[in-house]
């Protein structure tokens, strides 16, 4: 009987499989779009999403965590000023996972795109946190006269 499997091995030994990750994560912040299979897609999703949170924190001991993930500097750099700020108002969903049509054609592998939401560029434009949906409802009522509920 499978009970609480908690993440995928991917064939790999637990100090292969978390290097790819971090090698992974890393690129993932580079290029904010990358071509794998479905499986390690899927996988990425948490550890990106997860590093994400820590940048949106911003506490130096986010910081640190997120080091011990991250492969380079730059990398770093770059999730804690451009990207956490970029999802201060968005609770989760960081990342969009999309299974390609064609699959690889040496072994018949799905393949997915894993990429950032909210970015220039995107595949398919992401649907806006909720607070921002509030907030510009709130301007669209001030406009006709009425009164936010909220404020």
């Amino acid at each position: 009987m499978k009970k609480r499997i908690a993440f995928r091995k991917l064939g790999r030994t637990t100090s292969h499989r978390w290097a790819m990750l971090r090698n992974m994560v890393t690129s993932l912040i580079y290029h904010e779009r990358i071509v794998t299979t479905l499986p390690k897609a899927k996988e990425l999703k948490r550890l990106a999403d997860k590093v994400v949170t820590y940048a949106k924190n911003g506490s130096f001991h986010s910081k640190r965590l997120a080091d011990r993930i991250i492969r380079e500097k730059p990398a770093l750099t770059k999730l804690f000023e451009i990207m956490g700020p970029r999802y201060k108002d968005r609770e989760g969903g960081y990342t969009r996972v999309l299974k390609l049509s064609k699959p690889r054609s040496g072994d018949n592998a799905d393949m997915a795109v894993i990429e950032y939401v909210d970015r220039p560029g995107e595949i398919r434009a992401a649907r806006p946190p909720p607070a921002r949906i509030m907030d510009a409802m709130d301007d669209v009522l001030e406009d006709v006269g009425i009164k936010s509920i909220r404020r």
